[in-house]
C-alpha cells in the first residue's frame, strides 16, 4: 500500500497539477490540507474519472482537508472535536485495515500573535482525541503539522530555536503525539537525513536549500512494522509541464 501527504496550497489552483502527481506516484491512499475549497465546489468527477474516491471537509476559501482512496473509504470523523472555531482541519477514515487521518494544524503565525496560543490549544485537542487510538492496530495520521520536530528539519538548525515552528511549546505537543504511540515515519527510516518538505516561493528558497520539514505521516508500530520506504516528493515542488507546484512537497511512505 502506497500513502501519502500533500499541502496543495489551493485545490482549484492546483488541479491539473494534482491529477498529474496521481497518475504518475499511483497513491493508494493520499491525505490533502489547505484546499480553500467548501465540500460542494469540491470536483468530485476529476477525482473520480482518476479513480479515485473522495471524502472531504472542506470551507470556502480557507483550510480544508480530504482523504483521495483508490480502495473503498469509510469517513470516521469529520472536524477535531473541541476545536470547530478553528475551521476545517481533520478527517478520518477507514481503508481496508487501515485507519487514515489527515491534519492541517494551525500556522501560529508568530508567538507574540494570537493565533499562537490558539495553535497551542488545538494540538492539545488533537492529543486528546488521539487518546483514543488503539497503538496495537493500523493507523496513520498525516498532514501539515507546522513544527520543525527538532533543529534538523529547519534549515536554519538551531538558529531558528524559539521562533514560530520551532518552538519548545510547539515542538513538545508534538513530541506529545509521539509519546501517545505514534512514529514519526519518515524520521524512523531516515534518522540522520535532512530533508525538507515545505520552502517558500520567495528568495530562490527550493533551489538555495532554505526549507521545513513540517509534512509529516505518523504511524502506530503495526504500521512501522509494514514500513519500506519513505520518500519526500521533491521533483513535484517543481513546475510539471508548466503547471506550478505547491509550496510543500508531497510526502510518500510505501508498506508492505
Amino acid at each position: 500500500m502506497r500513502i501519502a501527504t500533500w499541502n496543495v496550497n489551493g485545490l482549484r489552483a492546483r488541479l491539473d497539477f494534482i491529477l498529474h502527481w496521481l497518475q504518475s506516484r499511483k497513491p493508494d491512499v493520499v491525505g490533502m490540507q489547505e484546499l480553500k475549497v467548501a465540500d460542494d465546489e469540491f470536483p468530485v468527477e476529476a477525482f473520480d474519472a482518476a479513480g479515485y474516491e473522495v471524502v472531504t471537509h472542506g470551507q470556502k476559501g480557507w483550510n480544508g482537508v480530504a482523504i483521495a482512496s483508490r480502495l473503498p473509504v469509510e469517513v470516521e470523523t469529520r472536524g477535531l472535536p473541541g476545536q470547530e472555531a478553528a475551521g476545517a482541519r481533520l478527517i478520518r477514515a477507514q481503508v481496508e485495515d487501515l485507519s487514515f487521518a489527515t491534519v492541517y494544524c494551525p500556522n501560529g503565525k508568530d508567538i507574540d500573535h494570537e493565533d499562537y496560543p490558539r495553535k497551542l490549544a488545538w494540538y492539545d485537542g488533537l492529543r486528546e482525541y488521539l487518546g483514543g487510538v488503539d497503538a496495537g492496530t493500523p493507523f496513520v495520521i498525516g498532514g501539515d503539522f507546522n513544527v520543525c520536530p527538532a533543529p534538523i528539519d529547519c534549515w536554519r538548525g538551531g538558529a531558528a530555536d524559539g521562533t514560530i515552528f520551532c518552538t519548545t511549546e510547539e515542538r513538545s505537543r508534538f513530541q506529545g503525539l509521539l509519546d501517545g504511540g505514534l512514529v514519526d515515519l519518515f524520521r524512523h527510516a531516515r534518522p540522520g537525513e535532512q530533508v525538507y518538505s515545505w520552502w517558500d516561493y520567495r528568495g530562490g528558497a527550493f533551489h538555495r536549500g532554505m526549507g521545513l520539514r513540517i509534512d509529516m505521516l505518523l504511524g502506530t508500530a503495526p504500521v512501522v512494522q509494514r514500513l519500506r520506504e519513505v520518500t519526500v516528493d521533491r521533483e513535484y515542488r517543481r513546475k510539471q509541464e508548466g503547471m506550478t507546484a505547491s509550496d510543500h512537497a508531497p510526502v510518500i511512505a510505501d508498506l508492505n
